[in-house]
């Protein structure tokens, strides 16, 4: 338990598993590094981004399908053998707005469904800078209206999302509750992206591995288009969050957007939200990715199996 309250829990007391933790760390900073780097052509970016989450295999008991939803072109998700009935979940995938697709988060998408037993749709939601916000927003508002227009009770909807996309998971929300729109059952975000204005953020984390200031602030600058940093769209720590369902956060102790978690935790329990924040000691950003591998990414999933069907 930390500081911060009994709405914070700490996912894991000490370190564990040191020597996959060490293979892992180094793995991912040496393949992001050439990867996730301010000046380098977007799509260079992307295309090194789907060779290097190529090498994250999904579980073997994962099935994708491409499809569309609500005209969003995406990835239908499911365990092999999971029954038609359970819950589903939007998973809008992180890459700074700018990079990322359903493609390169299959090993999440795939364990998140193997341990939820949800059906997932993760839409190939249009990306800055060709298309600045709020398409990104648009688009899975328009996935999320498909899925309604399927017949598929929102009390068995739960919208999730890493990084960028975690912050779009509370922006596409947002959208829904001004449109009056029926709401999911919960948000479930892993590290999310909140403050495009960087009005928080801690570069001399330690054990950061993925993140760089100038690569986030170039990615800001794409998606905003020549918004303020602090607009309510991109920024949803500084919207009304009023109305919001309950929602789980998920983030490391050792990454940037720790503090982007922490704020958005408190803001939501201000606005009469429940929100539960869980802190995993010595992990890095949405090390849920390493589920299969990283002990802590299967306990962290499992939690989130047990939120989603706490109901």
């Amino acid at each position: 338990m930390t500081a911060a309250g009994a709405a914070v829990r700490a996912g894991r007391a000490g370190p564990d598993q040191p020597v996959v933790t060490a293979v892992l760390r180094s793995f991912l900073r040496a393949a992001l590094a050439r990867t996730l780097d301010a000046g380098l052509p977007v799509v260079t970016q992307r295309r090194r981004l789907e060779a290097v989450t190529r090498l994250m295999l999904p579980p073997r008991s994962a099935a994708f399908r491409d499809a569309t939803l609500g005209e969003v072109p995406g990835t239908w998700t499911e365990a092999v053998g999971a029954s038609d009935a359970g819950t589903g979940v939007l998973y809008l995938h992180g890459g700074g707005y700018c990079v990322g697709s359903s493609r390169t988060h299959r090993a999440l998408t795939g364990h998140l469904a193997v341990r939820t037993g949800a059906l997932v749709y993760a839409p190939d939601y249009r990306l800055a800078p060709e298309h600045p916000c709020p398409a990104a927003i648009e688009d899975a508002v328009a996935a999320y209206r498909g899925w309604l227009a399927l017949g598929v009770d929102p009390r068995l909807l739960v919208i999730a999302g890493d990084s960028a996309g975690g912050g779009l998971a509370v922006a596409t929300t947002l959208r829904l509750r001004d449109e009056g729109l029926p709401l999911p059952q919960a948000l479930v975000l892993f590290s999310p992206w909140v403050d495009l204005a960087l009005a928080d953020f801690d570069e001399s984390v330690p054990g950061e591995i993925m993140l760089k200031r100038p690569w986030i602030e170039e990615c800001a600058r794409s998606y905003l288009g020549g918004r303020p940093g602090t607009d309510p769209r991109a920024s949803p720590l500084y919207a009304d969050l009023r109305g919001l369902p309950r929602t789980l956060i998920q983030v490391g102790t050792d990454e940037v957007l720790l503090p982007d978690s922490r704020r958005l935790r408190e803001r939501l329990t201000a606005s009469g939200v429940t929100a539960v924040l869980e802190e995993y000691h010595r992990r890095w950003h949405v090390f849920q990715a390493n589920a299969g591998v990283l002990r802590d990414a299967d306990r962290a999933l499992e939690a989130v199996a047990r939120f989603i069907a706490s109901t």
